[in-house]
């Protein structure tokens, strides 16, 4: 399990930012602010992330906890200081094909029926025929429906083509309220898949009111198998035991970071087996096809979110490198470290394990209201 460490976690600007977090102190989840340095218990004002984030302006006072790099910040259970995933009661949704890197990926995925053995040769032809079409098109124009028309005659059309360029996003429900994890925790894949990968991204948190407050990074982790099989089994691809992952913190807009920097963001993602494996990967925030209040907006077209959500933005990163064997492609390595870092957001450290070996998701809604209830953090 790794080691909180603020140079390595926190981003290069910490002192200047305001980051919202949850740890558990041995009571239950609390949810925190670090704020000129220090850790600030605020529980007694915003009893869930989701209240904090509800706040009109960011509570003056609560109990401090010290200078953040003093605080001996842990993902181990029954830590003094757990450091736990930064949202609570929000939903988890998440934005699909939104680079035309992983459009095109989807599709090999696709045709190659989820087995990574015949991707090289699928890419090859599909990166030929339609690679730089899709990447200069822009999703909804008329450009885009002409495309569409070429491809449909060609035999060639996808249905993520169909989210990559046509009108309608893909967004999907990635994972339950209070399921996710968050940083130092271990992450998992399902057990009986044989292709699979982090993907690193950047998530907005979005309040009850439609507007995004802050950001924080997230691995949504995929199953390229499941998914290619059939996009009918994308909630078996995406939603699993430890599949979602959030954090450090939440960085909440202010001067020092706004939505353009999350637009300009690069996300770096460092992957080291305990084969001696390595990989190392950039996603580019200014490549993405659709712009991130586009997103949103797509997202509250016909839905409601009381609690607030958070919206994973997509990813450019498909890994292709060949690991095990020429021809086999990347797939994940029990005991991969995945580290997800971007300059203003800090990094996202978590170790790969099982669906079914990692920890129970056991504390759901009611043991979360139930625990509020005793602490007294509900009488306000």
């Amino acid at each position: 399990m790794p080691s909180f460490d603020t140079d390595k976690h926190l981003p290069e600007d910490w002192r200047q930012g305001v980051f919202a977090g949850r740890i558990d102190r041995g009571a239950g989840p609390t949810p925190i602010l670090v704020r000129n340095g220090h850790v600030i218990d605020v529980s007694t004002s915003a009893a869930t992330s989701s209240d904090l984030f509800e706040l009109k302006q960011l509570p003056e006072t609560g109990e401090d906890l010290g200078p953040v790099e003093d605080i001996a910040l842990s993902a181990a259970p029954g830590a003094e200081l757990r450091l736990l995933s930064p949202i609570d009661v929000q939903c988890v949704k998440a934005a699909g094909v939104t680079f035309a890197l992983s459009a095109l990926e989807r599709v090999i995925e696709e045709r190659a029926r989820g087995d990574s053995t015949a991707a090289a040769d699928t890419r090859a032809r599909l990166e030929s025929a339609i690679g730089g079409s899709v990447r200069s098109v822009k999703p909804g124009s008329p450009e885009a429906a002409a495309l569409k028309s070429a491809l449909i005659k060609d035999g060639m059309w996808s249905q993520y083509l169909e989210v990559a360029i046509g009108p309608d996003a893909e967004i999907f429900t990635k994972a339950p309220v209070l399921s996710t994890v968050g940083w130092g925790s271990e992450i998992g894949v399902r057990s009986d898949s044989a292709w699979n990968n982090p993907e690193p991204e950047i998530v907005l948190v979005i309040n009850a009111a439609g507007t995004p407050v802050g950001a924080t990074l997230g691995n949504d982790v995929n199953l390229r198998d499941f998914e290619g099989r059939s996009a009918l089994l994308l909630g078996k691809a995406k939603d699993n035991n430890a599949s979602c992952a959030l954090g450090p913190f939440v960085r909440l807009f202010d001067e020092t970071f706004a939505l353009d920097d999350v637009r300009h963001a690069d996300v770096h993602l460092e992957i080291d087996g305990p084969d001696e494996f390595t990989l190392s990967a950039v996603s580019s925030m200014s490549l993405i096809s659709r712009d991130p209040l586009t997103l949103v907006d797509q997202a509250l077209s016909e839905h409601q979110y009381p609690d607030g959500f958070a919206l994973f933005l997509g990813t450019m990163f498909a890994p292709t490198e060949d690991r095990g064997g020429e021809g086999k492609g990347f797939t994940h390595m029990l005991g991969d470290r995945v580290t997800v870092s971007s300059s203003k957001l800090g990094a996202l450290v978590n170790d790969v394990t099982t669906s079914t070996a990692a920890a129970p998701w056991e504390f759901g809604v009611r043991a979360l209201m139930t625990n509020l209830a005793e602490r007294g953090l509900l009488m306000r």
